[in-house]
């Protein structure tokens, strides 16, 4: 299944997520929906949250930036109740966007560096570090689970030019060549 996106402005893209168990009700299911949906979308990563999900559940496969990031061909996991312990290393600047905010790109610093805690799909608990485009990937996916949007990270001149943007996002003055749910939409 497709599911379609959650847009910049809904109330559940800044909620906190939370854990669920192994028990939780079709969640093979909804990983591979939600691995669908990335490629459907064309995204690198998807959190619950953007498909109306407030659990803390995201999907990453790096595949698709391999060419010019080689060390993601391989990259590809599902984080369950994942937990950033550490975040390290120099705060590198990387143009971002995400499927929640579509067409909108910015520059936002990250720390290169991440440990993190979760479970896979199998139910395996890890706790890894993960360096470069692979942090960078796992924080923004990870932010979701919190309620932050990359643009909070936007440097604050960069924020106010952005905001009639972010504003038109919001009502549903855009283009995206996906289905999309707009604040004041009901999640079905």
């Amino acid at each position: 299944m497709i599911y379609p996106i959650v847009v910049y402005g809904h109330p559940i893209l800044r909620k906190v997520a939370v854990e669920i168990n192994k028990e939780y009700p079709g969640l093979s299911q909804l990983i591979s929906d939600m691995f669908d949906t990335m490629y459907y979308s064309e995204g690198l990563g998807l959190a619950a949250p953007q498909i109306g999900k407030s659990i803390r559940l995201f999907v990453i496969d790096g595949k698709p930036a391999a060419e010019d990031e080689p060390a993601l061909a391989e990259f590809k996991r599902a984080f369950i109740n994942a937990h950033i312990t550490e975040r390290s290393g120099d705060l590198v600047p990387m143009t971002e966007g995400c499927l929640s905010i579509p067409n909108l790109r910015e520059e936002v610093l990250r720390e290169s560096r991440v440990r993190i805690n979760y479970y896979d799909e199998n139910w395996e608990y890890h706790d890894e570090a993960f360096e470069g485009y692979k942090a960078r990937i796992i924080q923004h996916e990870y932010d979701h689970l919190d309620g932050i949007m990359f643009t909070d990270k936007v440097n604050p001149l960069r924020k106010r030019l952005i905001k009639s943007k972010l504003t038109a996002i919001s009502k549903g003055r855009f283009e995206a060549e996906y289905k999309t749910i707009l604040p004041g939409q009901k999640i079905k």
